[in-house]
């Protein structure tokens, strides 16, 4: 049996990133590590696509810096809690369905993520321009998760009282512009 999702590194994904450039190029090494982290994930819980619950653990997993705006040791450990158990618990349910809230239009050239998940991806690219910066980091990440409020990472989030607007406010306040 072959997996769902193919087994390639963070700036392969059918050759584009979900924003037509190559993950390398516009990704920190760090943040192109958790994608990979996320594709590995993914994979193992056999799930069909790389949706916004996998990067957001991923990202708590290899950004320290991310953890820090999430908040405290004990709600970051109740939060990997919940993403640990997505594969033996309430995760099961999201195996059948695409993570797609029809609230951002569909990105092209993403195989193997979800739309929001893409959409993500292409939104922490944005950022990093947004603020001068040549690649993304795990932060503009954080922030492109929770936006849209259909995203599983926002419902793990919420399961730990983290508000998307106060990650916002957050990252907002943490990251300065580069000159």
């Amino acid at each position: 049996m072959q997996p769902r999702i193919p087994r390639q590194s963070a700036g392969e994904q059918g050759g584009r990133c979900p924003d037509g450039v190559d993950l390398d190029g516009r990704f920190s090494v760090e943040l192109a590590s958790a994608v990979s982290g996320a594709r590995r994930r993914a994979v193992r819980d056999g799930d069909p696509q790389i949706d916004t619950a996998h990067l957001l653990h991923s990202l708590l997993e290899t950004d320290a810096e991310v953890r820090a705006l999430l908040g405290d040791g004990p709600r970051i450990a109740r939060l990997l809690g919940y993403l640990v158990q997505r594969s033996i618990g309430y995760g099961l349910r999201w195996q059948s369905a695409v993570e797609d809230s029809g609230a951002v239009p569909v990105v092209t050239g993403a195989a193997g993520f979800s739309p929001l998940a893409a959409a993500a991806m292409k939104d922490a690219c944005a950022r990093a321009d947004r603020r001068g910066a040549a690649r993304a980091g795990g932060v503009d990440l954080l922030a492109a998760l929770v936006v849209d409020p259909q995203a599983r990472a926002v419902e793990v989030l919420a399961r730990v009282a983290v508000q998307p607007h106060t990650v916002l406010a957050r990252v907002d306040s943490h990251v300065e512009p580069t000159p």
